[in-house]
């Protein structure tokens, strides 16, 4: 073997140490032929004078409980960022790093806390409203308000070719929350677009003089079904709960 000793004496094999081939790990001192055992108290002596400068635990520890009193606080503190409250007119949407997780009913919930959750909570039982054909505006100085004509939204060809001033008002509220914030971009523009070519394809589909008297109705029922139709389709989270129009003019 290329082990043995060429000058005949025994090192105890490659890794011996000399003349005493029980000691095949060093010179621990034990024949046993097992690695020494770690010094625990060295260990631990050293631990304690390399922590010491940092907060006096090698004097008594007073400094490093203040210390580490002080990383328990902030950890508690942070921990309870995860408490939030859903009121009754909301629903909580839980996103974990941007990505929806859950919804919450109403009530006191947990998440984790930030930046690796957070919540938004739409108010899903307000009645929104868009206007199409016109626009309101409350006067800064007066409790009247301002309605302003929009001719290019306002002006529509009916079915018998006649042009029909309407103006008309869609008003909605949130379905489902987590729809509503991820599977459209601008709500209130894509239901105004959406009404207002509902509306004229409807408009075009019937004569002038139902529009002008008793059709009206019927005219707001199926422009709210066709609006609903298209808002389900694309999974809008949006439920139209009214169509009214608010003028018709020849």
């Amino acid at each position: 073997m290329p082990w043995n000793n060429q000058g005949g004496g025994n090192n105890g094999g490659p890794w011996g140490g000399g003349s005493d081939g029980g000691k095949q790990w060093g010179n621990g001192g034990k024949q046993s032929g097992q690695p020494t055992p770690p010094d625990l108290d060295k260990i631990f002596n050293d631990a304690k004078r390399r922590f010491g400068g940092l907060g006096g635990f090698s004097k008594g520890g007073g400094s490093g409980r203040l210390f580490l009193i002080f990383l328990l606080i902030a950890a508690v503190l942070w921990l309870a960022t995860g408490f939030y409250r859903v009121n009754a007119q909301q629903q909580g949407v839980v996103l974990r790093f941007g990505e929806w997780v859950r919804t919450s009913p109403p009530g006191l919930h947990y998440h984790l806390p930030l930046p690796i959750e957070n919540v938004s909570k739409p108010k899903v039982t307000r009645v929104n409203r868009i206007e199409v054909g016109f626009r309101t505006s409350q006067s800064q100085f007066s409790q009247n308000s301002q309605v302003r004509n929009v001719p290019e939204e306002a002006l529509m060809l009916t079915g018998d070719e006649n042009i029909v001033d309407l103006n008309f008002t869609v008003f909605w509220i949130i379905k489902d929350a987590k729809d509503y914030l991820f599977n459209i971009r601008n709500p209130e523009f894509t239901i105004k677009s959406i009404g207002e070519s509902v509306m004229r394809e409807k408009i075009g589909q019937t004569p002038i003089n139902p529009i002008l008297s008793e059709g009206k109705s019927i005219v707001e029922e199926d422009a709210k079904s066709k609006i609903q139709e298209v808002m389900d389709y694309y999974q809008s989270g949006i439920l139209v709960t009214q169509v009214q129009l608010q003028k018709a003019d020849p």
